[in-house]
């Protein structure tokens, strides 16, 4: 249980230096009812939320603050939208390492929380995250703090902080071991689009491997209100662009580029493409995880199935297409977002003589 079974894959870290908190190695588990009900007759899921912090962030983590141990680096500059912060913030507190989290305003206070029970100091930025130029302000001035030469910056993002991005390749190589024949599409979700870069670009040293017997497409899929990458894929575009982001599903609010150019040019050279999918139809599909396939998603983590129902819907994928969707992150990680599905239901209080009748 550790993404270290890779290390000859992904940027070199000495043994020493190899934190481990028992990440990777998440289970991939078939559809039970939603592909059958949609036509999909191999609809799998890759449950990332089975992760020890409840995301697949911590892949990054892990590779981001062994690096750090490494160079002897003790404090972490990071910026984060829930996640991240939490990963980091878990795997700072296991190696000694100070953490410091600039948050983005919309944070849900179960992920703020999380971040603080390790000992994070964490502050929330007004307008980062919902506006392109102060997201790319937060951005430069944190660079400058990373610089520092007892800091490293930690943004789970290429452009930003490769070596830790790294370790999300180890998710594209987990799948080629449980799906050894053909994988046809991956969808995964994009804020910045780091995710995306990571399992294209881990999926194809798979196939350049031959441990997969074809290349898959890697489905980028947004939220309509922060449509940086997926439009632009979808419309031929060679570049992502900024946008003022309004979609409320945490994780995803990014507003600025980031990883976008780099997402655009390796989903396409895999053969996927983007969607985008609005904010209703997302937690349309959060429930319908959670009732139809026991799995409980935060919503972030029902973005990759909502492009798949919605790229299934207007016939781009074939009925037996082998398709992985990513669950990126537990429902425990947006407590709103649960009272949401539960609008309808309530818990009842019942004299014990009022069971038999219940």
């Amino acid at each position: 249980m550790t993404i270290w079974r890779w290390a000859d894959l992904i940027e070199h870290v000495p043994e020493r230096a190899r934190l481990t908190l028992g990440e990777g190695n998440t289970p991939l588990i078939p559809s039970k009812r939603i592909g059958r009900d949609s036509g999909l007759s191999n609809l799998y899921f890759k449950m990332e939320s089975g992760n020890v912090t409840g995301s697949y962030k911590d892949r990054f983590a892990v590779g981001a603050i062994s690096h750090m141990l490494a160079a002897g680096q003790s404090k972490c500059i990071a910026t984060s939208s829930g996640n991240t912060g939490a990963a980091l913030a878990a795997y700072c507190a296991a190696a000694g390492i100070e953490c410091r989290i600039a948050l983005v305003e919309g944070t849900p206070p179960g992920k703020m929380s999380q971040m603080m029970a390790y000992g994070a100091k964490v502050a929330r930025i007004r307008g980062f995250g919902t506006h392109a130029e102060t997201t790319t302000d937060v951005f430069c001035r944190l660079k400058r703090l990373g610089e520092r030469s007892d800091s490293a910056l930690q943004i789970s993002a290429f452009v930003y902080s490769p070596l830790g991005m790294s370790g999300v390749k180890t998710l594209a190589f987990e799948l080629a071991e449980q799906l050894s024949g053909e994988i046809d599409h991956v969808f995964c979700p994009a804020g910045g689009g780091g995710m995306c870069v990571a399992v294209a670009r881990g999926l194809k040293l798979m196939f350049d491997r031959g441990r997969l017997a074809k290349l898959p497409a890697v489905e980028c899929v947004q939220p309509e209100g922060n449509n940086t990458i997926a439009g632009p894929l979808r419309n031929g575009a060679d570049k992502a662009v900024e946008v003022e982001c309004t979609t409320k599903v945490s994780g995803l609010q990014v507003a600025s580029v980031v990883d976008g150019h780099l997402a655009i040019e390796e989903c396409r050279a895999t053969g996927g493409s983007g969607h985008v999918v609005s904010d209703d139809f997302v937690w349309q599909i959060q429930k319908r995880l959670a009732r139809e396939e026991g799995i409980f998603s935060e919503p972030a983590g029902a973005v990759a199935l909502a492009g798949a129902l919605t790229a299934a819907a207007d016939g781009e994928l074939k009925p037996d297409a082998v398709i992985v969707c990513c669950v990126t992150g537990t429902g425990f990680k947006d407590a709103s977002a649960v009272d949401r599905m539960n609008t309808n239901f309530e818990c009842q209080i019942l004299d014990a003589d009022a069971i038999d009748d219940w």
